[in-house]
């Protein structure tokens, strides 16, 4: 049985322009790296032409890669950059995927019910959903690529830092300002719902 490779082996033979490294790189992160576009784009197109532009970029610019780090932190920045490209150059602002959320990463979002925050009955009503889903949309792109990688797709401080060349003391602080500039939101959210219209008709407020 032939021994798998490892990426930094299938890298070499790409840059060697080795079709059968390349096929096997597509084959696999490529699931990852059309996850985590769509995250990002919310849009089924546009994450599988992202999908395409990546790996061209795999191919035509695998030189790029310096070996500093792993590979998939590399392939990991050059998807989310692609995506937010995309995003901007159809200057449209779309929400991040969310199919569900950890009861433990929803209270570092929105506190707790001792800060007038009733998860239960937002959930219930679809509020919450919809309202964090317009928080991280509006999220300043710096702070939306930390908020994804870190709490919607969980790497770790160290691996968040290595896709996006930050320290860990910047992805810790840019993390905790995401988290504040979410709660805020959806605090503002909350109160407007209890205190306008409790028929549930309220729209999400954005961040300014």
């Amino acid at each position: 049985m032939a021994t798998e490779r490892t990426d930094t082996e299938l890298v070499k033979g790409i840059a060697l322009r080795d079709e059968s490294a390349f096929e096997e790189i597509v084959a696999r992160y490529g699931s990852k790296v059309l996850n985590l576009a769509l995250r990002i784009t919310r849009n089924q197109e546009d994450a599988e032409e992202i999908l395409q532009d990546v790996f061209i970029t795999v191919f035509t610019k695998v030189n790029s890669f310096e070996h500093k780090s792993q590979f998939s932190s590399w392939l990991y920045r050059v998807t989310m950059n692609s995506s937010f490209m995309k995003i901007r150059s159809r200057n449209r602002r779309r929400a991040v995927y969310l199919e569900e959320i950890e009861a433990s990463t929803k209270q570092n979002w929105v506190g707790n019910r001792t800060e007038m925050f009733d998860i239960d009955f937002m959930s219930s009503r679809h509020e919450l959903r919809e309202a964090i889903e317009t928080a991280i949309k509006d999220l300043p792109e710096d702070y939306r690529a930390i908020f994804i990688l870190r709490d919607i797709d969980g790497l770790s401080n160290e691996a968040v830092g290595k896709v996006l060349h930050l320290s860990v003391p910047a992805v810790k602080s840019r993390l905790h300002r995401s988290r504040l500039l979410m709660r805020q939101q959806l605090k503002k959210h909350y109160e407007g719902f209890v205190n306008g219209d409790e028929s549930g008709d309220i729209e999400p407020r954005h961040i300014v």
